[in-house]
């Protein structure tokens, strides 16, 4: 009996993650960057988290905001604000794949907001940023609704 529940949460774990990643928009639990503010990343030059009283949707996915300025900033021009990818991690797209990412490792490159896996692999993106950025351009296309 305990070996079929560990099958079955495990399960129930890969199902989920098939279909976190299967978003345009990296939004565990329905909300982008983990309810942080993607216009503050530009503004306060630091992650600030939102706030439900501040939020809208936009591609089926809830984003937050730290206020009713930044909410409305948003919606006038949303392209300039989100992340690239998707939110999902900058290196991994230029590899071909989609991964998760964590709201530390964010950086602006020329007005856009990357993000990416961890610390380590922001790291080895830093390494060769431009070159990585331009592979994975070319490479959100066709992965970006799998």
């Amino acid at each position: 009996m305990k070996i079929f529940f560990l099958i079955m949460i495990s399960g129930i774990c890969l199902a989920q993650a098939a279909t976190a990643q299967s978003s345009e928009v990296f939004a565990p639990s329905g909300i982008a960057i983990n309810g942080y503010d993607p216009v503050a990343f530009f503004t306060e030059s630091k992650p600030m988290k939102g706030l439900t009283g501040f939020s809208c949707n936009w591609k089926n996915v809830q984003w937050n905001f730290i206020s009713q300025a930044n909410l409305d900033t948003f919606k006038t021009s949303p392209e300039k604000f989100v992340p690239q990818f998707g939110g999902y991690c900058a290196y991994g797209t230029s590899q071909g794949h989609k991964a998760p990412t964590q709201v530390d490792t964010w950086t602006i490159v020329n007005e856009k907001l990357y993000f990416n896996y961890n610390m380590k692999v922001k790291e080895l993106w830093n390494k060769n940023r431009m070159p990585l950025i331009d592979s994975a351009n070319v490479k959100w296309p066709s992965i970006k609704n799998l």
